[in-house]
């Protein structure tokens, strides 16, 4: 391809030569034989300023030589071959220009894929640093309800625990309750039970009878007349517990 390009420019620059080599009333073929010099160094100097010593060194050292030889054979006199020398020259700078530039349009497209690919990692990582920060959230919202469910939980233990402790303490109040009521009856003797006695006397003679009743303690006591021989006498005793 490269060939091609020199060819094709050879063939440019030889058309040009030959519209030069037209005769003019000015011109001359010294003359032109300085325009190809000067047109010739001028595209190598500017090939070079676009970095051909270091992308196509081999063109560029080519066309410098080329350059050098024309410029050689115009001081002999040889303006022919002082042409074609100069021709050949821009047709290599030419060429390493168009090397330069496609490298340079490699370079670009290498630093825009890696910028592409850069571009695409840094938001890979954004998305995953949001998903991270997603979960994050997601288990500090976790974290606030077990919290909040832990904090309910203590809550109602402790109300089971005032409850519970409220039932000791009245648990414990009545058992001192009925140690004390224990400990006063224990104190104070039983009550003694109460008799009640009935004495029924009935006499033959007259049908009459007698009844006296009397209620104690402790004792039963049984008073009245003293019944004759004759008399039917009848005694009832009631006791009631105390």
């Amino acid at each position: 391809m490269f060939r091609k390009t020199i060819l094709v420019s050879l063939f440019i620059s030889s058309a040009m030569t030959l519209g030069v080599a037209t005769p003019t009333a000015a011109a001359s073929k010294s003359d032109r034989a300085r325009e190809a010099i000067a047109a010739a160094e001028a595209k190598l100097q500017a090939a070079e300023t676009l970095g051909t010593a270091t992308d196509a060194p081999r063109d560029t050292a080519d066309a410098r030589a080329a350059l050098a030889t024309a410029k050689e054979d115009f001081k002999t006199g040889d303006r022919d071959p002082a042409i074609r020398e100069a021709i050949r020259a821009s047709a290599l700078a030419d060429t390493a220009i168009g090397i330069t530039q496609r490298h340079k349009n490699d370079a670009l497209v290498s630093a825009r894929n890696a910028q592409q690919v850069t571009a695409d990692a840094a938001r890979n990582q954004l998305a995953i640093a949001h998903d991270q920060a997603a979960g994050a959230h997601d288990q500090a919202l976790a974290a606030q309800q077990q919290a909040a469910t832990a904090q309910q939980q203590a809550a109602e233990a402790n109300v089971r625990a005032d409850s519970a402790q409220q039932s000791a303490t009245a648990s414990a109040a009545d058992a001192a309750a009925a140690r004390n009521t224990a400990a006063i009856a224990a104190q104070t003797p039983p009550a003694a039970p109460m008799v009640e006695t009935t004495v029924t006397t009935q006499h033959p003679s007259g049908s009459h009878h007698t009844t006296h009743t009397k209620v104690t303690r402790r004792t039963t006591t049984t008073t009245g007349s003293v019944a004759a021989p004759s008399d039917q006498v009848t005694t009832t005793t009631k006791v009631t517990p105390q």
